[in-house]
């Protein structure tokens, strides 16, 4: 809570927060509200500077030049910080950020986050207001739509305020970052990613290969055959579902790989991570080579024009794997989550995962391995010390024993 003074009859407000250096002083001239450092960390000190701060703005609004004052010394709202960051944003990160994430930080600006606090001064955009903002986030989400937001949902948001207060950082229109960590609640619960077990696997694949043989439209049957491809595709490289949108024929290559001894797929892939490569499963260079003799494809045609989104919600739904028993709903992303698990439960080493799926041993470490049985070692947990043997102590002082 910020400490407040007064002097000159409650003319002048003097307040310091807790996180700030030095006091801050306030007044009311003419009908609008002032705001200045002191540049003062001693009480004493600041009161002097707020007083000659407030006869100077006294004098220059009797001679008429506040106007030209307020408008050199006017503290920036959130707004005018949220808008140089909306027109920068967008040029520094050109060819780095997605559109899409771009535009998502400019929609949740505009949305939510200017409407609640876009006139407050920065001054006023402390920890306090923001946790204030979470509670009426939550409670309009719960009125319009009887749930609060997604945790991700506010955390997106929370993101666009805190680079929106690090741009007015960067152009001294802030002192400090106030702290805008989330109170209370911290998620020290293991939680995993959607995937599929190998019953659940086998369930899928089966189902979208009877697809195939049996399509309920022949129209459809491409469809049919390229969705059964794609799921075992990519339950057999681990590759995400824009890096396999992205896949042309001439970025993959089936190769005799020295090191395993079998024939496998070698794929350029690019992503979220730019350009990486990935060595396959041996199972997914059939559907690779079924797929070309499929498709008579050119070097630049993509295996999967299609996203097949609608048709693959519609299978899973049939068979009840839509979410997990968690209540996480399963997706393409899901088949990627399913090749990481397969690999550790087998024993692959984690940094080899990581590498090939062009991620972080931390990321594995946090979102797969921890509720993954195989991970643990029972004859590293089962360790039992041996008893100690007795001694008869009569013997050893008749010398009998040694």
């Amino acid at each position: 809570m910020a400490a407040r003074h007064e002097i000159l009859g409650g003319k002048v407000q003097l307040y310091k927060r807790p996180d700030a250096r030095y006091w801050q002083c306030s007044t009311s001239i003419g009908g609008k509200q002032h705001r200045s450092s002191t540049k003062k960390e001693e009480l004493s000190q600041a009161e002097d500077a707020a007083e000659d701060w407030y006869l100077e703005l006294r004098g220059k609004f009797k001679r008429g030049e506040l106007g030209e004052l307020v408008a050199v010394n006017a503290e920036k709202t959130f707004q005018d910080a949220a808008e140089q960051f909306l027109r920068e944003f967008p040029i520094i990160t050109e060819g780095q950020r997605n559109q899409i994430y771009v535009k998502g930080h400019e929609r949740r600006l505009r949305n939510y986050l200017i409407p609640f606090m876009g006139k407050k001064p920065l001054s006023e955009v402390t920890g306090g207001l923001v946790q204030e903002y979470r509670i009426h986030r939550i409670e309009k989400s719960k009125e319009k739509w009887g749930k609060p937001p997604a945790r991700s949902t506010i955390h997106q948001e929370i993101v666009a305020l805190r680079q929106t207060l690090k741009t007015a950082l960067r152009h001294r229109w802030l002192n400090a970052m106030p702290d805008i960590s989330e109170a209370y609640k911290h998620n020290t619960k293991i939680s995993h990613r959607a995937w599929f077990s190998l019953q659940e696997y086998q369930k899928l694949y089966k189902a979208t290969r009877q697809r195939v043989k049996k399509p309920l439209n022949n129209k459809f049957r491409w469809d049919y055959e390229q969705l059964h491809d794609k799921v075992l595709f990519m339950a057999n490289t681990g590759l995400r579902p824009d890096e396999v949108g992205r896949l042309e024929y001439r970025d993959v290559s089936v190769v005799d790989d020295a090191a395993s001894g079998e024939t496998i797929l070698e794929i350029e892939v690019r992503g979220k991570r730019g350009v990486g490569f990935c060595k396959s499963m041996p199972n997914a260079v059939p559907v690779f080579q079924r797929m070309k003799k499929r498709n008579k494809p050119k070097p630049n045609d993509k295996l999967f024009p299609s996203d097949h989104h609608v048709l693959f919600n519609t299978i899973l739904d049939e068979l009840d794997l839509k979410f997990d028993r968690d209540g996480q709903r399963r997706t393409f992303y899901s088949l990627r989550h399913t090749y990481i698990c397969f690999r550790l439960m087998e024993g692959a080493d984690i940094y080899q995962i990581a590498k090939n799926c062009r991620t972080s041993v931390e990321m594995i470490e946090k979102f797969y391995a921890a509720h993954l049985k195989n991970r643990l070692d029972a004859s590293a947990i089962n360790v039992r010390r041996a008893a100690p043997v007795k001694k008869d102590v009569q013997a050893v002082r008749r010398g009998e024993l040694a």
